[in-house]
């Protein structure tokens, strides 16, 4: 077995920053060696303190292969405690440079040729990943049916709102149900529990057959309890591949 070569710390320069909720930004990084990502990957970043002391964490790239060159989109939600989300939320302005490394990630990744039809579930900042595999569906104007469920806490927490409604409403095989936990307030085409078998079932009800792959992102229980509802739709365990975040 040939040994690979280990990914390269790089510089990487913070270009601009666009608010997506109250609590999430998207942080568009220069890279400073470009790198060519698939949907799903990931980045390590790297923050070291004048005392020498380093959090590492790992976050989703957000934007499709087909973006601009040389620059990736990581969407980054605030967690209180956090070590390295304050720091991109407070402290970091255009111009400021940091440490990353990747694309990293072999597993939850989805290419055109992958086929379909393909499910996406996600809860919360989950979302991130799965935003990248239909950025690059609608870039290549690719014809593989694609549904995404995605779950929030209120309207108002759904990032990539308005980008997803006009995937949908471009009616061209991606298909989007969303559902609020927590909003008092009913919102058209919003249904208003967690994920159930139901819920699947309506999200792939358009797909000409049962999906061949699956994918889901969120926390760990999001991810438990997505998984046993899309099992419970009669969707093979095998088509199954998930991301975990959080406690």
């Amino acid at each position: 077995m040939t040994p690979t070569t280990p990914l390269l710390w790089q510089t990487a320069t913070l270009e601009r920053v666009v608010p997506q909720t109250a609590r999430v930004s998207s942080f568009f990084f220069r890279l400073s060696q470009p790198f060519r990502h698939v949907a799903g990957q990931h980045v390590d970043v790297r923050l070291t303190a004048p005392d020498g002391y380093v959090a590492q964490r790992g976050y989703s790239i957000g934007s499709g292969p087909e973006s601009e060159p040389g620059v990736i989109e990581l969407c980054i939600e605030e967690l209180e405690g956090g070590e390295v989300s304050p720091f991109f939320h407070e402290v970091a302005k255009p111009g400021d440079e940091i440490e990353l490394r990747g694309p990293l990630g072999g597993h939850f990744i989805w290419t055109e040729p992958m086929g379909g039809p393909v499910l996406l579930i996600a809860g919360g900042s989950g979302v991130v990943p799965l935003m990248a595999m239909a950025r690059h569906r609608a870039a290549l104007g690719s014809q593989v049916p694609m549904a995404l469920l995605y779950s929030a806490r209120v309207w108002d927490e759904l990032i990539f709102r308005e980008e997803l409604l006009q995937l949908h409403g471009a009616r061209n095989g991606f298909d989007l149900v969303l559902t609020l936990t927590r909003d008092a307030e009913k919102r058209e085409g919003a249904r208003g529990r967690r994920i159930d078998s139901a819920m699947v079932m309506e999200a792939i009800d358009q797909f000409p057959e049962p999906p061949k792959l699956v994918y889901l992102c969120g926390s760990n229980a999001f991810v438990a309890a997505a998984s046993d509802a899309v099992i419970a739709a009669g969707i093979a365990e095998t088509a199954i591949r998930t991301e975990r975040y959080g406690g």
